[in-house]
């Protein structure tokens, strides 16, 4: 069966598969590919493993050859080419007095090509700073704006949680994230809690959002009027995990009623917990 390794071209950047071929690469080697833009050195982030047609492209491209120390040395120099073109761009901002936010650098790896990243809350007039940078870096030039999220993909950091950032480590793809899946999983919709580095709705709210649906499918909703032993009340809390309500009672009392569990989970009557 084909297999496929994950190359990472930047920190924080996109996973790109590629077919290694009869190489035996792992994590960590630096590696020669032809990309789009041209020839590319990445980083193996994801080691060599089986090709699901469902995920990957029918068409990859191959992994060259392992990088040498002399082509791992001209990374380094982009790197410092990179630093020094924010310097002098983040210089050229100030002088022209534009109202932008540099985030990132990008340094193609041939030379061809160096990409400005940066944010602001509208359009933005850098035709001069523009005229500048050509004149100093004498290469061809792009000014792109990005999004707070994919800012914060960049520049990384800590989330609420005080793991890194999801978007700047392991997610490939930004999903859509909506305030009804924190309502969904009964989450507090306070904005500070629900809301990640880059002051948009974490991303993590997404991940558990089809199981919480799922398992909620069969429960009384919140403020639904039902009959129990015990009497009839008002559903005022769920506890998913656990299959349980709580109860209001028609006199005042907080019954919890237990449920039954999800049809078909195979839990033989326990509490139904997602494996």
């Amino acid at each position: 069966m084909d297999k496929v390794v994950g190359i990472r071209f930047r920190k924080a950047g996109k996973i790109y598969y590629f077919d290694p071929g009869d190489m035996q690469l792992k994590k960590g080697d630096s590696v020669i590919v032809n990309t789009e833009q041209g020839i590319g050195l990445g980083q193996v982030v994801e080691g060599s493993f089986h090709k699901d047609p469902r995920i990957h492209p029918a068409e990859l491209k191959h992994v060259e050859r392992m990088a040498t120390e002399e082509e791992i040395d001209v990374q380094k120099k982009n790197l410092e080419f990179e630093q020094d073109a924010k310097n002098y761009c983040l210089e050229r901002v100030k002088t022209h007095n534009l109202s932008m936010n540099m985030v990132d650098v990008e340094y193609f790896y041939d030379g061809s090509k160096i990409i400005f990243y940066f944010t602001a809350d509208g359009r933005v007039d850098f035709r001069e700073l523009l005229k500048d940078l050509v004149r100093r870096l004498r290469t061809r030039v792009e000014l792109r704006q990005i999004g707070i999220r994919n800012q914060a993909r960049m520049v990384g950091g800590l989330g609420g949680c005080g793991r890194p950032l999801c978007c700047a480590s392991f997610l490939r793809n930004f999903h859509a994230v909506s305030i009804k899946m924190a309502k969904e999983q009964n989450l507090s919709l306070n904005p500070t809690k629900i809301s990640g580095a880059c002051g948009r709705l974490m991303c993590c709210l997404q991940y558990e959002y089809d199981t919480y649906k799922e398992m909620k499918k069969d429960m009384p909703k919140l403020g639904k009027k039902i009959e129990i032993p015990e009497g009839r009340g008002k559903v005022i809390r769920q506890n998913v995990m656990d299959r349980t309500v709580i109860v209001l009672m028609e006199d005042g009392r907080e019954v919890e009623k237990k449920l039954d569990p999800i049809p078909g989970c195979g839990c033989g009557g326990r509490t139904c917990r997602p494996d």
